[in-house]
């Protein structure tokens, strides 16, 4: 497997299981009623919570890409990120499939 293809599926994977963690908590915290009744920091810790998600995954995806584009190695960045986002697509369709497969 190249470099590329290796930091590409670390960094798919990395993005999934930070993914997974972010929804067993959203699972565990709807199931203990986590932050129960009219709170205003509620959507506060939401909207946090996504900012945060969308600045890690964004430079989980995008990073080492958008860094080596600027440095001139345009043929590695496009296949770095297109490989990625390859590796993501394997990924969700087979959680896509695990759910569909559990939940009958």
């Amino acid at each position: 497997m190249t470099e590329i293809r290796k930091t590409a599926f670390l960094n798919a994977l990395t993005t999934a299981v930070y993914v997974t963690l972010v929804g067993a908590f959203m699972s565990w915290g709807g199931q203990v009623q986590l932050g129960r009744g009219n709170f205003f920091l509620i959507p506060v810790a939401l909207l946090l919570l996504f900012v945060f998600s969308a600045a890690l995954t964004g430079y989980l995806v995008f990073g080492k890409p958008v860094l080596w584009y600027l440095d001139g190695k345009k043929k590695e960045a496009l296949e770095l990120l297109f490989t990625t986002l390859g590796f993501f697509s394997v990924i969700t369709t087979l959680a896509i499939l695990l759910l569909v497969i559990f939940t009958r």
